[in-house]
């Protein structure tokens, strides 16, 4: 258990306040997210919004000093306010924008609604459906992240509450796109099995329209990270598309660089200024942070991670599964 010291809460066992009595939330002005067992990164407070536990996952809603509102999932930062556009506009607009004309997507996730957010943003599309399994999740984002009221608003988005396997294993449509807004598999969560082959290839490969296109988010990809589940998971999906393409990006609160991955049976063969083209044609108001040079960009891999990605072996199972640092409760 923590002691308050000078008003400041210390903990000394699991992430962030895990074993923490509820009423000395109000004491609390630092979380600590425990990344590894020799390291963990302290993020000031000025309050804490919501704290609780569902059926499935630790919960928390964070007022944080220099990141604004931020969302944790069983001990680990999923998004904050200052820069989640980073991470969801990495997630969503590379494989909407290398689609030839994307109308209907599927959302794996994605309770807090900013994915579902950014894919509103294109003109085309029709019908975005986002299945989260945790209603607990959706209804606190819903009522705290004030920037994506518009699209848990609209008329194109069909919220469904359910395990994304068992949605799309019961749905008899086809997307263009299917995004994985997950968190990520750590051992115990809910999510683990959907990075698994198996289910790429018997669940979302089959739900994808012609020239369908799968994106995932894929876990840290820095030099020191990359190995956890990055490289597994480009090499799980290389096993079931024949088109795989590997990206990322650094995120400040998450203080490491971040890691996406596309798949398809169609080449991703768009140059900066076509990229660049259907950003002006295509989207409705103006991207903070992806254009036609940073997306290719962030597709060249450093050396170390580079060499990782082509040496991997590791192919992800339900027996066989690797997990970042941390346990979840599902």
């Amino acid at each position: 258990m923590g002691e308050a010291v000078d008003d400041v809460y210390v903990t000394n066992g699991s992430n962030g306040w895990a074993n923490h009595p509820m009423n000395g939330l109000e004491k609390c002005e630092w979380f600590e997210e425990e990344v590894d067992e020799n390291l963990k990164l302290c993020y000031a407070l000025n309050s804490v919004l919501h704290r609780g536990s569902s059926s499935y996952q630790d919960i928390a809603l964070l007022d944080t000093k220099h990141f604004g509102k931020a969302l944790v999932i069983d001990g680990k930062m999923q998004s904050t306010e200052m820069d989640e556009f980073i991470y969801h506009e990495c997630l969503t607009h590379p494989a909407l924008l290398f689609h030839p004309n994307p109308k209907t997507v599927f959302i794996m996730g994605g309770g807090e609604g900013s994915a579902a957010r950014e894919v509103l943003k294109h003109k085309s599309i029709q019908c975005v459906v986002m299945c989260d399994i945790d209603q607990e999740v959706v209804d606190f984002c819903r009522r705290y992240l004030t920037a994506n009221y518009n699209a848990f608003a609209s008329d194109k988005l069909c919220l469904v509450i359910n395990d994304a396997k068992a949605e799309l294993e019961k749905r008899q449509e086809k997307y263009d796109v299917i995004i994985g807004d997950l968190s990520d598999p750590v051992e115990g969560g809910p999510c683990y099995q959907l990075y698994t082959k198996s289910f790429y290839e018997n669940v979302v490969k089959p739900k994808l329209n012609y020239r369908g296109i799968f994106v995932t988010q894929a876990g840290p990809a820095g030099v020191f990270t990359h190995k956890e589940v990055f490289t597994s998971i480009h090499n799980t999906l290389k096993q079931v598309f024949t088109y795989v393409k590997a990206y990322t990006a650094h995120i400040p609160s998450f203080v490491d660089t971040w890691g996406w991955i596309m798949a398809s049976d169609h080449p991703f063969s768009l140059n900066a200024e076509e990229i660049d083209q259907r950003i002006t044609d295509r989207i409705k108001g103006e991207l903070l942070y992806l254009n036609g040079d940073s997306l290719i960009s962030a597709t060249t891999m450093n050396k170390a991670v580079q060499e990782s990605l082509a040496k991997e072996t590791h192919v992800y199972t339900e027996d066989n599964a690797r997990f970042i640092y941390g346990h979840g409760i599902g």
